[in-house]
C-alpha cells in the first residue's frame, strides 16, 4: 500500500475544512464499540504505531501534527530528568470533556510516548492525568534512562 510522505499529505488535505463531527462519530462512537473492553488500550496502541509511521523530530513538530490531525492544541510543560508534563487544549478538547462524561486520550498518549522514545532514545510510556479540569486534558510522559532504544 502507498504510504503518502507527511508533507505530502499536510499539502492535500491541509486546505480541507471538515466538521470534527465525522472524526468524533468514528472515535466516540464506533470505535469503543468494535473495540470493546479494549479499546483505550487498543488506541494507545494505535497511537504508538501511528508516530512509528510518522516519526517526527522536535516537539514543535509534534505539536504541528497535532493541529492538522485535529487533536487540539499540545503545549509542553516542565520537563524533568525523566518527564514531561504535556497539556492539551482548544475547541475540540473542550468540546470533547464537556460533551461525553467519559473520554478518552489514549491515541494522542500512546503517540507521544512513540515520539518521544524516538526523539530521546529511551524506553517511553505516557499516561493520562485524572484531572479534566477548564477543557484541557493532561498527559504525563516517562522515560527511562537506563533503558536505551538502539
Amino acid at each position: 500500500m502507498k504510504q503518502p510522505r507527511l508533507e505530502e499529505q499536510y499539502e492535500t488535505f491541509g486546505s480541507i475544512t471538515l466538521s470534527a463531527f465525522g472524526a468524533e462519530l468514528l472515535r466516540h462512537s464506533l470505535l469503543p464499540e468494535l473495540l470493546g473492553k479494549d479499546g483505550a488500550a487498543l488506541l494507545y496502541w494505535a497511537g504508538k504505531q501511528l508516530a512509528r509511521r510518522y516519526p517526527l523530530a522536535t516537539m514543535e513538530d509534534i505539536a504541528v501534527f497535532f493541529e492538522r490531525a485535529g487533536w487540539g492544541t499540545l503545549s509542553a510543560g516542565e520537563e524533568r530528568k525523566d518527564e514531561l508534563h504535556i497539556e492539551l487544549s482548544g475547541p475540540i478538547v473542550s468540546a470533547r470533556l464537556s460533551l461525553y462524561d467519559s473520554y478518552t486520550f489514549q491515541l494522542e498518549a500512546g503517540f507521544l510516548a512513540q515520539q518521544i522514545e524516538q526523539q530521546k532514545r529511551f524506553v517511553t510510556e505516557a499516561v493520562e492525568l485524572p484531572a479534566k479540569q477548564a477543557g484541557k486534558a493532561r498527559i504525563l510522559v516517562k522515560w527511562d534512562r537506563k533503558q536505551t532504544i538502539d
